[in-house]
């Protein structure tokens, strides 16, 4: 991790420096209590010491009044006497590394030590906002051990601390999330009189290629005089969008390093009025099907569900449309070994888990399918999280911890407390009664792992609601994210240029400052566009 406040200026190192003395005299203090003649060399590694000994002590001093005592920085004068100060350079190191200690950038903020960079932090700097200095996690063989990073142990023991490849694999799947974003509003129209043409998506991974386009279609539209409030907005009112896409892997190399060939279902994040508009009804209703005894009726919320099975004038609706194309890849590479994955963000998080469902009834021989989401709100009830374990979905889902949309709909209680509730008889039976005749009675799915946005050391603390819930944001928390009880990494290899350019607001004074300094043109950096349309568009 970069340590932001450790080094000063270079004007100020002479104050923790020994002075240099030419010549040899008399000087007696309680290192030197003879008074004899010092030569040069010796006079000079006594001032040397002396100096570091004070500095020292007011260093401890200050620790004090502060209340941020370092109890490794307290020695007494014997000894320090007894510590080998060969050279200046020794005595640099240990005082910038004592100044660091001060954490002086949270002491005072405008300081100028606080704004300093060493060389070494500007380089680094300079390639993570450049596209050209990205570096990837390694891209290690999972064959022997894909069904395990696919979720058939539901994650277990590669969350806390986050295994490497697992991180390689999540932020690739949300990737192509972001793709899919960016397919929407490089062209966000749908025409409402004609059937749509295949749309072009820029997969981040070239092994994979599109099969099919997915539209999603509200059930609910505006009149025609709302458009002509806004002229070339049409599409924030239209009732169909293109959502996502199907691709599966065709390149053999990523086939054997994988273990099998994936198929990979991308939906994104909501883009429109209309899909605002049914995120906004959150009322329970019953999924379609028999009730099961085991975990009773299963519900989701009614918004996302009219999204999911609603047809538009010349497409077909999102479930009709997925379970149809990967019944054809099922068949088409029957006999191989292969994987369903479903990713999305936000509301693309709630429609991958209706499409997980609907494809482990729905498809014959299916194989096994994990869903990783970001962002993601509640979908539905519990009997409906029971119902997806039942049938073998895994799901991970990935959490800021700072981000409200991952506590809606529903009411405002965590998972913990509702485990904890039901751990008392009493209260399980209370709440199992509220669970089947409340109608905002949602619960989450599958296994969460939880990052923060407080911990990444180029967010500000209090970024924004926005930024907390933003995907780039989201892949960088990843990216940095070791464990539970550690710092971000302070190798992320992840480009900061996408979020520095998406959430500049939200980034940390000191790299929006360096940034312009280092001459890098961050619109050329970035390739995709923004997950939310630009003024232009």
């Amino acid at each position: 991790m970069m340590q932001i406040g450790a080094t000063l200026p270079a004007n100020n190192i002479h104050m923790f420096q020994g002075r240099h003395f030419s010549g040899g005299f008399s000087y007696r203090s309680s290192l030197n209590p003879s008074g004899r003649e010092c030569s040069t060399k010796n006079m000079m590694k006594a001032t040397t010491v002396s100096a570091a000994v004070s500095t020292r002590q007011h260093i401890s001093n200050l620790d004090k009044l502060l209340g941020t005592e370092v109890p490794q920085v307290i020695l007494t004068e014997p000894e320090l006497a007894k510590e080998d100060i060969s050279d200046h350079e020794s005595l640099d190191n240990r005082g910038k590394g004592l100044l660091g200690g001060l954490n002086l950038s949270q002491i005072w903020p405008e300081n100028k030590a606080a704004e300093e960079m060493s060389p070494r932090h500007l380089n680094r700097l300079r390639r993570l906002l450049s596209k050209n200095g990205i570096e990837y996690s390694p891209r290690n063989s999972l064959a022997s051990r894909w069904r395990e990073y696919h979720g058939s142990n539901n994650w277990s023991g590669l969350l806390d601390p986050l295994d490497e490849n697992l991180r390689r694999e999540m932020i690739r799947y949300g990737e192509f999330i972001q793709a899919a974003y960016h397919c929407f509003h490089s062209d966000p129209a749908t025409s409402a009189y004609e059937a749509p043409s295949p749309r072009h998506v820029a997969l981040p991974d070239k092994s994979y290629r599109v099969t099919k386009n997915l539209y999603a279609t509200s059930s609910v539209g505006l009149p025609k005089w709302v458009d002509k409030l806004a002229p070339g907005l049409d599409w924030m009112s239209q009732r169909s969008s293109c959502i996502g896409y199907v691709a599966v892997c065709d390149d053999q190399r990523e086939i054997a390093r994988m273990g099998r060939r994936d198929i990979v279902i991308s939906l994104r994040g909501t883009a429109t009025c209309l899909e605002w508009a049914e995120n906004m009804r959150d009322l329970l209703v019953n999924v379609p099907g028999p009730k099961n005894p085991s975990y009773g009726q299963p519900k989701v919320q009614c918004g996302f569900l009219s999204l999911y099975k609603t047809s538009g004038a010349h497409v077909p609706s999102l479930a009709d449309s997925v379970v149809e194309e990967i019944k054809r890849l099922v068949e088409l590479y029957k006999g191989e070994n292969l994987s369903i994955t479903v990713t999305g963000h936000s509301l693309g998080a709630a429609l991958a888990l209706l499409v997980a469902d609907d494809l482990s009834t729905c498809v014959k021989d299916v194989p096994p399918i994990a869903v990783y989401s970001f962002g993601g709100p509640r979908v539905g009830n519990r009997g409906f999280a029971k119902r997806l374990s039942s049938q073998n979905v895994k799901v991970l889902r990935c959490v800021n911890s700072q981000d409200l949309i991952t506590r809606v709909p529903g009411m405002f209680v965590s998972e913990e407390l509702d485990k904890k509730l039901r751990e008392s008889c009493v209260a399980n039976k209370v709440l199992n009664i509220l669970d089947n005749n409340m109608p905002w009675a949602y619960a989450h799915v599958g296994t969460e792992l939880t990052v923060d946005t407080k911990k990444s050391p180029y967010l500000k603390p209090n970024a924004d609601v926005a930024c907390c819930h933003d995907l780039e944001a989201y892949l960088h928390l990843v990216d940095g994210f070791l464990a539970s009880n550690c710092p971000f990494r302070a190798n992320a290899k992840r480009s900061l240029a996408k979020l520095v350019l998406e959430q500049k607001t939200n980034i940390k004074k000191l790299y929006t400052s360096k940034a312009p300094g280092l001459k890098l043109n961050l619109e050329r950096e970035v390739q995709l566009s923004n997950c939310l349309p630009s003024p232009s568009q």
